[in-house]
């Protein structure tokens, strides 16, 4: 394999797992209402027989401030929504009106804000690690490709570079990430 394509492949699984943390910070409540809080949540729907995402299932939208409005598009998908909002881990409790749920969005807490931060932390730490595995896999593959001839002692030497520079700045960017989501929800 080219040095290119060991490059490339590398910033490829180092972009996803960015993309990814991103994905996650968006399900991570800050004290207002946002449909991000939701619109990813998996939900069992028993009559279709699959997992679905909240917004396959449902229009969601925000009202009066501080209440998300999750509208089904078949009423029959209410309950198994109404089970996988409980089930989840954002804290707050559905009302149902046999129609749509309103999930009211109550102010955090310093204790609560803290524990988000963590867990935000924890997420970042994930993907990080993803981006570290990356780094290996392609130093794995320059020294495959060295052995096997195709790949100069020189030409590895700076693959090895770049790679780790890709690590550093893609660290950089998901370090970047956290603090401005950790601004956000410590934001009163």
């Amino acid at each position: 394999m080219p040095l290119d394509e060991i490059l490339f492949e590398a910033e490829d699984k180092m972009e996803k797992a960015a993309d990814h943390l991103k994905q996650e910070l968006r399900g991570v409540r800050t004290g207002r209402a946002s449909p991000g809080l939701v619109d990813t949540l998996k939900v069992d729907v028993e009559s279709y027989a699959t997992m679905m995402t909240l917004k396959e299932l449902a229009n969601i939208a925000v009202a009066e401030g501080n209440v998300i409005v999750i509208k089904p598009f078949d009423p029959g998908t209410l309950k198994d929504i109404q089970r996988a909002l409980e089930k989840s881990e954002i804290g707050i409790n559905p009302q149902s009106d046999g129609k749509m749920i309103r999930l009211p969005v109550p102010p955090l807490s310093t204790e609560r804000r803290t524990k988000l931060v963590s867990r935000v932390r924890e997420l970042a730490e994930q993907q990080k690690l993803s981006i570290r595995n990356a780094r290996r896999d392609a130093n794995k593959a320059m020294d495959v490709e060295k052995k096997a001839k195709t790949l100069t002692e020189d030409d590895e030497e700076s693959g090895q570079k770049q790679v780790q520079d890709l690590t550093e700045s893609y660290c950089k960017r998901i370090d970047g990430m956290v603090e401005e989501k950790s601004k956000e929800i410590m934001e009163v």
